[in-house]
């Protein structure tokens, strides 16, 4: 189903070319609805071009643009902006589609990507704390658009399970941990013996010389000594699996550095014999003398005392990635300070032959009330679990002002969609590498550019559809009574028609959020439709209205609620039928 912009940019095209004006026009969303809906600044880069009045130029192209099935006669605005009205026949024609329309009028990817997606990607032994909000909810939501859009996904978890800090674990282990403190809560004990194990290494040669040994023992293969980091490594995921339940995200693989151990040596080798690699001052590194930036930052792939690094284990995750799992599009979503180690490591990756489209998904920072990171009073991180369970809580408490009513079955579940709804939407409307201040109040509140807000304004539309005791197929299984979509609509009033063109402005939005993977861009999207739709609802009365309006507003609050609620779910937001 072609959108307005697909339609009006098409045509835009075709006129440039009977102008004889080379240049790929672009339509987008009107920056002044004032205007009009739609605009394009070609004349103005053409004008820029070549030396000429963009007015004039603008005037040569309107006199070959044919788009008077959508919309009114183009009009020249400013300096030379070519605006584009809507006709209300189109709109109702289009509403009528959507209406019918399963995808609300998103087209699938006519060339779909194999996409691996990295995204999480927590250390074991740790807890997973606040600041691994950004990547997973963002890494989620990048991913559930995509497989919408029609590429294939893998979800891939490359947790940190492989490193010198294992040393400490096991030393502590075997010397330190307390089983009924680990039976109790896994992570803290093994943190609490982890850092005593440190404390001790500082003060003391032996405890430092027998940990190293530890860890030599388990990279060899030493069975007691992986048999504990098993162990370390199960109870890491068992935690993780809590986090992940609550936000309700899932990956297809885990593959920690763990995994691509045996690989290390090959890669090694094979570069070296490339020539990519070389020998420096006994360790194994790849230069970038070509490129300015990289230029004094080598790349060291084995270490002087032939240990393996990160890098090292980057390079052998991008083969496994490629040769096995056959991805063309590889995306890593990770905190800004990992901006150089990935340009190094897809840098090599392109030496090597590789032709996948590679991309590092930067982000931001989560702050304190302070503007400083978020830490806990006493310095330390603050663990996921504690704020998602007091999203929940805060929630609960909201729920039960509102709506004391409710059963306290329905108050925990709703409590838990508005909850860890508002967190993720918290994060997901902010521009991913801007960073924000971390408030509870601000994303609970249903006033605002908030997940509740948005979820309040589906409520709204279930309970006008319960009033009226007729079917709205929102949620599945309900087709018990009278269909609300009407044989034809009528958008008479201006808040009818200005919501209608906002729902029209769906599909253009979805594929929009991979351009830059910016989900904010759909997330404020559904912020101006919620508000569009109070403002139809407000100017319009829905169920004692005269027909053929009330049938027509009807159809036009359930295409409100399905948009919504898909768009919601996209971003890995559900929505409850209640409040």
């Amino acid at each position: 189903m072609e959108t307005f912009q697909s339609q009006l940019t098409r045509k835009l095209s075709a006129a440039l070319e009977a102008a004889d004006l080379p240049i790929a026009g672009e339509v987008s969303v009107a920056a002044d609805p004032r205007f009009g809906d739609y605009q394009t600044n070609a004349a103005l880069v053409l004008a820029k071009q070549h030396g000429e009045n963009p007015r004039a130029v603008a005037d040569r192209i309107t006199k070959q643009l044919d788009v008077s099935d959508i919309s009114d006669p183009p009009t020249i605005a400013g300096v030379g902006f070519i605006n584009f009205t809507l006709k209300r026949a189109a709109v109702e024609k289009k509403i009528a589609e959507l209406l019918t329309d399963e995808r609300l009028g998103v087209e699938k990817n006519s060339q779909p990507k194999r996409i691996v997606i990295d995204f999480g990607s927590p250390n074991v032994a740790k807890p997973m704390h606040v600041g691994h909000i950004r990547s997973t909810v963002l890494g989620d939501a990048l991913a559930r658009i995509a497989e919408f859009l029609g590429h294939e996904v893998i979800r891939d978890n490359h947790i940190g399970d492989w490193g010198t800090q294992f040393g400490m674990v096991i030393w502590g282990w075997k010397n330190l941990l307390d089983r009924q403190a680990l039976a109790r809560d896994p992570i803290a004990e093994l943190v609490r013996i982890y850092k005593e194990t440190n404390e001790r290494a500082n003060e003391d040669q032996n405890v430092r010389d027998t940990a190293r040994a530890e860890l030599v023992k388990l990279q060899a293969g030493d069975p007691e000594n992986l048999s504990i980091w098993q162990q370390t490594v199960d109870l890491s995921k068992q935690e993780f699996e809590r986090a992940y339940a609550l936000l309700d995200v899932h990956y297809d693989i885990q593959r920690g550095e763990s995994f691509y151990n045996d690989r290390l040596p090959k890669v090694v080798d094979r570069l070296l014999k490339s020539g990519l690699a070389e020998i420096s001052e006994g360790a194994v590194c790849i230069f970038f003398r070509d490129i300015p930036e990289l230029r004094d930052k080598p790349a060291m792939i084995r270490k002087r005392d032939g240990g393996f690094n990160y890098t090292t284990s980057d390079i052998a995750t991008v083969d496994y990635r490629i040769k096995d799992l056959g991805a063309d599009t590889i995306w890593i979503v990770t905190g800004a300070p990992q901006q150089l180690h990935f340009k190094e490591i897809f840098e090599i990756a392109r030496r090597e032959g590789y032709r996948a489209d590679f991309r590092h998904i930067t982000n931001g920072n989560i702050l304190g009330e302070d503007r400083k990171l978020m830490k806990t009073r006493s310095g330390e991180n603050v663990p996921l679990l504690e704020v998602l369970d007091e999203a929940i809580e805060r929630a609960r408490k909201v729920i039960e002002e509102k709506n004391p009513d409710l059963s306290d079955s329905e108050k925990n579940t709703i409590a838990k969609i508005i909850g860890i709804g508002a967190v993720k939407y918290a994060d997901l409307s902010q521009y991913r590498m801007t960073d924000y201040v971390f408030s509870f109040d601000r994303m609970l509140s249903l006033q605002g550019n908030t997940a509740p807000y948005l979820q309040n304004a589906y409520v709204r539309i279930r309970s006008i559809f319960r009033k009226a005791d007729v079917a709205a197929p929102l949620s599945r299984g309900e087709t018990r009574r009278q269909s609300a979509v009407p044989t034809a609509l009528v958008l008479a009033h201006p808040a009818e028609l200005n919501l209608a063109k906002r729902l029209c402005q769906f599909a253009e939005i979805v594929p929009q959020v991979l351009n830059d993977f910016r989900p904010n861009i759909l997330a404020n999207y559904l912020f101006e439709l919620a508000n569009s739709f109070h403002t139809f609802y407000e100017a319009c009365p829905v169920l004692k209205a005269e027909e053929p309006s009330r049938s027509s507003r009807l159809a036009l609050a359930n295409l409100t609620g399905r948009v919504l609620q898909r768009g919601l779910k996209l971003l890995g937001i559900d929505v409850p039928e209640k409040m």
